[in-house]
């Protein structure tokens, strides 16, 4: 039994039973008493509350860029080259971060991460030169790496696994919020005073929440070191990190991350382009169509976590979301949709996409070996910011040389690969998990 003042929550042992153990199990203690269900419910708070800034931190400077054209002396192609060095230093250190929590603890990676992100962004205005703009957007990419794999750990060991769906649920529902919360934050500061200030409180505003992270540290599981204590035969019969990063089902689950990227980025920053085309509407019509489908994510999200409780297939709830979304879009490309009907098959594409996000961080939760979620979840959300280097561009030629229904048609075309590689992603990991078992 650990000590609670190592962040430890004791759960029950497990009642024997005949066969493989499900592979969301895990050994480490579930929450029993009511302080240690609040002492839960407070750490998902936090976490929560982190990843907005998470999600908040990638979207501060886009709202700005007409003003930054004139602050630096650059087109919005060099400011697009500051937000690929942004994804550039997150896509690198993504996977080496991870493995530096499994071995020293998410709580110190995860502070120093938010405190440095909120840094840059008080440093950007102080130092007005385009260089050293692209320099602290490397290091907010590199700060902003720490966030998954520190998130993952903690929850991880802090939620029962009867809840967990719903605990990740309102995990990503917080990012959710910060994507939305951003472009309008920034402009209304920026607008009531100026775009340096924009950025140093923006940037204050996650250095207090680093604060605060730091002031409640002593609850945030130090997962690792309950992991060394498992004795030496566990340790030497754990793989190293390259082989679990490299395993079959964590690489699907790459794969699954920046398929799906491709898939939500062709809509999310091509769709009111693309339906301004389409449509001929003018833009603000067009931008309440893609708000249909980015306000019915969130919704999505939420429910979500209850369908990841409820049935414990994730990959196949992951497909079957996939599919719906594949599906929303190719109608609006190939069937020439009403107005009012483009935006009830957007919203249902966006609700689908937000249901896809607890069972698919369960997907990747239950491929993974205990004591490694840092590393795998860091290793897999590099996919994301693979996507993010590569789908703008992508789409960007799609959309100035062919028919804009392209993009509906390619990002309904990387969603239903993305529900195939879900399916390959949980069979795999099923074979993997079964295959010791039996010997």
């Amino acid at each position: 039994m650990c000590s609670h003042d190592a962040g430890c929550l004791v759960r029950p042992a497990a009642t024997a039973r005949q066969g493989p153990p499900h592979p969301d199990r895990r050994t480490i203690p579930e929450m029993t008493s009511k302080p240690q269900r609040r002492r839960g419910a407070g750490v998902l708070g936090l976490i929560s509350a982190d990843h907005f800034f998470s999600h908040f931190y990638y979207l501060v400077l886009p709202p700005l860029f007409p003003l930054l054209t004139e602050v630096y002396g650059v087109g919005y192609t060099e400011l697009g080259f500051g937000l690929m060095a942004m994804s550039l230093g997150n896509t690198l250190t993504a996977a080496p971060v991870g493995v530096l929590v499994d071995r020293v603890g998410a709580r110190a990676p995860l502070i120093g991460g938010l405190a440095l992100a909120g840094l840059c962004y008080i440093l950007i205005p102080l130092f007005p030169t385009f260089g050293a703009l692209v320099v602290f957007m490397t290091l907010i990419g590199v700060a902003n790496s720490v966030f998954h794999p520190a998130n993952y750990v903690i929850l991880d060991a802090i939620v029962p696994n009867a809840k967990v769906g719903r605990a990740f649920s309102v995990h990503s529902f917080g990012g959710y919020l910060g994507t939305a919360a951003a472009p309008a934050t920034v402009i209304f500061l920026e607008a009531h005073s100026n775009w340096q200030t924009a950025l140093i409180l923006s940037g204050a505003a996650g250095m207090i929440m680093a604060g605060v992270l730091l002031a409640f540290a002593h609850h945030l599981p130090d997962i690792q070191r309950d992991w060394g204590r498992r004795g030496e035969e566990s340790a030497t019969r754990r793989p190293g990190a390259m082989q679990v990063m490299f395993s079959a089902p964590v690489l699907l689950g790459l794969m699954f991350f920046a398929v799906l990227a491709f898939a939500e980025i062709g809509i999310s920053d091509f769709g009111v382009s693309s339906i301004h085309l389409v449509y001929a509407v003018p833009l603000t019509s067009a931008t309440i169509a893609l708000s249909a489908f980015l306000f019915a994510a969130p919704v999505g999200v939420l429910l979500g976590g209850w369908l990841a409780d409820a049935y414990r297939r994730h990959d196949i709830v992951a497909a079957l979301c996939m599919t719906v979304f594949a599906v929303c879009l190719a109608a609006s490309a190939l069937l020439n949709p009403t107005w009012s009907v483009l935006i009830v098959l957007f919203a249902v594409a966006g609700l689908a996409s937000g249901l896809v996000a607890p069972s698919r961080d369960l997907m990747i939760r239950s491929v993974t070996p205990p004591g490694d979620m840092g590393k795998v979840f860091g290793f897999v959300s590099a996919g994301f910011n693979l996507g993010g280097l590569l789908a703008p561009p992508f789409f960007g030629y799609l959309l100035d040389h062919s028919d804009p229904r392209i993009v509906f048609i390619f990002a309904a075309v990387f969603g239903a690969i993305a529900a195939l590689v879900a399916l390959a992603t949980g069979r795999t990991g099923a074979r993997t998990k079964v295959a010791p078992a039996a010997g």
